[in-house]
């Protein structure tokens, strides 16, 4: 896709996915306002929002979709794709959780079982006092495990497969590790049969940063040619966090995955809330790309989160900064946010051909 104006669909502080004629709306709108392509939500909170059979067998069959699309007997994701198709909108799927499993705030009986069952599996990823990861609330799978790998390649190709996606997109989990994981068993062992030596106590030691963050890049290399040999024709779309904090923290080296050729689109994150840190932010970004790369560049902005909506002139200041330095695109976090104060600002973008810029 040459020119991608996007939003994300969230089932979070979001009601759009909650039914099929919402969603059938929302596409009709969102191609109104001058979208062409949407980013719903297929993986969070330990659940799928279409029915995978990958769940079910390794979970059970509580888990082959999220339950309350279970209880309600419907599969979001293919209602997304009907009606985004009528509306002549391309759908990519958007693993959010990545390799996180749940969040700290997340309690339910169901939540118990998939964490025992993850532990029985050995899949949890461990800091340096041994105890189970987690970063801002996120609860982590062990991302360096071949097996936990496999298991999300799997659950990609799976919906890759069977369903009639324009593309599937990771972000700031996917692939992702905190830089204070790794201090499982088999990680440890593997960086000291490499080096000879015990991996650093400093989780930002630049070889230890590095080390970590090339097994994911090497992951991400097998994602790709798979999902590329299974549909040639898809986006393979990454929406990561921006480059120097997502390298440190989330060890996300996508200057590497760039320079590989292994993503379609990059999406990173510049979630600023004023035009000033945007606009700094977004040139480091260019920078970090080469001319030829800022082609596959289409930014993450934020329009709403929390008590958080952007004022209309600084958006459009935002979009007019992309088309200044040659980046023909950007995505929405997230559609509540065009719809808020009585769609307010997709009246604004429809009064500024935004479909046009």
């Amino acid at each position: 896709m040459k020119k991608i104006r996007g939003v994300w669909l969230t089932n979070v502080d979001s009601t759009v996915l909650d039914s099929k004629e919402r969603i059938v709306e929302a596409m009709q709108f969102l191609a109104d306002t001058g979208f062409n392509v949407v980013f719903p939500v297929v993986w969070n909170k330990g659940y799928t929002l279409y029915r995978s059979q990958i769940m079910q067998d390794i979970f059970g069959a509580k888990f082959a979709i999220d339950p309350k699309y279970q209880q309600q007997g419907r599969e979001p994701l293919l209602e997304v794709i009907a009606a985004a198709k009528q509306a002549q909108m391309k759908v990519i799927p958007w693993f959010e959780y990545g390799f996180a499993y749940s969040h700290q705030s997340l309690n339910n009986p169901q939540k118990l079982i998939f964490e025992t069952k993850l532990k029985q599996l050995g899949w949890l990823a461990y800091d340096q006092d041994g105890k189970p990861l987690a970063k801002n609330g996120f609860q982590w799978l062990n991302a360096l495990l071949p097996e936990v790998q496999d298991f999300m390649l799997n659950l990609i190709l799976e919906l890759v497969k069977n369903y009639d996606i324009d593309g599937i997109q990771g972000d700031d989990r996917l692939p992702a590790l905190p830089s204070e994981g790794g201090y499982d068993s088999a990680t440890q062992q593997l960086f000291r049969q490499q080096f000879n030596k015990q991996p650093p106590l400093n989780h930002k030691d630049k070889l230890w940063l590095q080390w970590r963050a090339d097994m994911l890049t090497n992951f991400l290399e097998q994602l790709y040619t798979k999902v590329k040999a299974t549909k040639q024709e898809l986006t393979f779309s990454m929406a990561p966090h921006p480059f120097n904090f997502g390298w440190r923290e989330y060890l996300q080296d996508w200057k590497t995955w760039l320079n590989r050729g292994l993503i379609d689109t990059l999406h990173p994150q510049l979630y600023r809330r004023d035009f000033n840190s945007y606009k700094n932010l977004c040139q480091e970004t260019i920078s970090q790309l080469k001319s030829n790369q800022i082609s596959q560049l289409a930014p993450g902005i934020l329009i709403q989160v929390g008590s958080f909506r952007i004022n209309p002139i600084i958006l459009w200041d935002m979009i007019q900064y992309h088309r200044q330095h040659g980046i023909n695109g950007e995505v929405f976090f997230f559609y509540e946010g065009l719809r808020a104060n009585n769609n307010e600002l997709a009246k604004f973008l429809q009064q500024k051909k935004y479909q046009n810029s």
